[in-house]
């Protein structure tokens, strides 16, 4: 099923009165409410909803913020067809897209310290292992094999860590793990 919607507020009008998409791709610069927002607001009361955000804007405090609401993958506008299939078959099975160029604007203004800092935030030996195994491409239920936990205790730890270092999605923890140096598997 396929939803069109002129703006944020009249997607979650729409959202509320239809059966539930598996992406959203939405603009970050809409009128009434922006995307960022919407992202927030689809994260919040739709979790299993995929966002992936589409922007002119290709600064790494705009990606940041994308990704730091929810947004699975983010693409710019004049993105190729091959790309956008690239990026949605990504978020569908890996529940993350991020091209070359995003991943460059991210680390790049995590070096920028464009990013809030994290200061005392202590992780325990199982929630860094978890963090390092969240680098990869393996899914939540491999990297319970891997780590001899089950899938809920995988959760946990996610859970955990979304809250300990104030992200909403795998991207937050990845870039929290590269900025602090704990990413190497």
């Amino acid at each position: 099923m396929t939803i069109e919607a002129d703006n944020g507020k009249d997607l979650t009008e729409k959202i509320a009165k239809s059966t539930l998409p598996d992406i959203v791709l939405l603009d970050i610069s809409m009128p009434e409410m922006d995307g960022f927002k919407t992202t927030q607001w689809l994260h919040k009361k739709y979790p299993q909803i995929k966002v992936l955000a589409l922007s002119m804007l290709s600064d790494e405090r705009t990606i940041i913020k994308i990704f730091r609401v929810g947004a699975k993958g983010y693409l710019l506008k004049n993105t190729d067809p091959e790309e956008l299939k690239t990026a949605l078959d990504s978020v569908m099975n890996k529940n993350v897209y991020l091209s070359e160029y995003v991943s460059g604007k991210l680390v790049s203004g995590l070096h920028n310290d464009v990013d809030v800092e994290l200061q005392g935030v202590v992780l325990n030996e199982k929630e860094k292992e978890f963090l390092r195994w969240s680098c990869s491409e393996l899914s939540y239920k491999d990297i319970a094999a891997k780590m001899f936990v089950s899938p809920r205790t995988v959760d946990d730890y996610r859970q955990s860590l979304f809250y300990k270092l104030k992200v909403h999605s795998r991207v937050g923890l990845v870039m929290y793990a590269i900025k602090n140096g704990i990413f190497e598997i």
